[in-house]
Formats: C-alpha cells, structure tokens, sequence
C-alpha cells in the first residue's frame, strides 16, 4: 500500500482514537446513582479571579456509595466552591459544615434512569457521528491523492481500509454505551 494513503491511515485512526476517548469523557460524566468523583469533572471554581478546576483546589473522595466529599485545600475557597457546583447544576444540592462540602447522591428513580439511558444513546450516536464525519474526511484526503501518482486501485483499497477502521471504532462506541446503560440501569 502506498506510504501516503498510510499516512491517512494513521491520521485517521488517531482521530478516531481522540473521538472515543471524548466520548467515554462524556458517557462518565452521566451520573449512575453511584457517587463518582468524575461526575464533578469540568467544574470550574473561582480560586482568586481565574476559573480553576475543582480538583485543583480541593480533595474529592468517596467515603461511600451515595456520598462525595470536597474538601478544600483553603478553608476561605468552601463559599466559591459551593457556589460552583450548584451553578454547575449536576442534580445534587451541596451540605456545607463549616469544614467539608457533601454531596449525597440521591437514588435513582425507574423513570430518571430511563432518561439517563436517553442520554447516553443521545452521547453514543454523538460518538458514532464523529467516527463517521473522521472516515468521510480521510476518504476525501484519500480520492485527493490521485493527483499524487496514486492509483485507482489503491485509493480504492485505501477506502476500504478507512471503512473497516470506522467499523472497528463505531462497535467501541457501542461497547461503552453498552456497558454505561447496564452501569445506570443496576439498582
């Protein structure tokens, strides 16, 4: 196979690599009725005049199941950091104490997993449709090396190549939806 359409190749696989991991960033970021510290991810706090990310300014464990506990590194950051998650608007009203901020996660009911699920098929389908625009792109850069010396023949396989690297990378996009829909509808 020609070097050029191997240089697409890879390209594209790369892309697609980049798409998947966006795609799991987003299918974590769908809360399971299980405390998770990557549900508070992408959380910015004002940490004097700059958006900074809330983990750079305070603890996040899980002591258990339902609970996530922000501990913040300065006892003066627990106002701005309150403030962050309920404008963040993540479903789960923050208990203040004067030390650490609680977030317990409430139970999901059977009608709000539903609607998860929706979402995550919503974030799946978003996955697979990036996937697909990654191979109509590398395609495109592929008919365009006719103009190089490369043959017919070639570009065609080098299509083919394109198209079962997209099959491979739309059933990991299904596998993650797969998995997180089981993970949301697990009592």
């Amino acid at each position: 196979m020609n070097d050029l359409i191997k240089k697409q190749l890879q390209d594209a696989q790369a892309t697609m690599d980049k798409a998947i991991a966006h795609c799991e960033t987003e299918l974590t970021k769908i809360r399971a009725g299980k405390a998770s510290v990557g549900m508070l991810d992408g959380i910015m706090v004002d940490y004097y005049g700059s958006a900074t990310g809330l983990a750079q300014v305070a603890s996040l464990t899980t002591p258990d199941a339902r609970t996530i506990l922000v501990q913040p590194w300065e006892k003066n950051m627990l106002v701005p950091i309150e403030r962050a998650i309920m404008e963040a608007n993540i479903g789960i009203n923050p208990q203040n104490d004067g030390i650490v901020i609680r977030l317990v996660v409430p139970p999901l009911t059977e009608e709000r997993r539903k609607d998860l699920v929706k979402k995550v098929k919503e974030e799946a389908e978003r996955g697979r449709i990036t996937v697909r625009n990654i191979r109509k792109d590398a395609n495109e850069k592929i008919k365009k090396l006719k103009g190089e010396g490369v043959s017919d023949d070639e570009i065609k396989a080098g299509e083919g190549e394109v198209q079962k690297i997209t099959d491979i990378y739309i059933v990991k996009v299904d596998k993650h939806a797969e998995a997180k829909e089981k993970d949301v509808m697990t009592v």
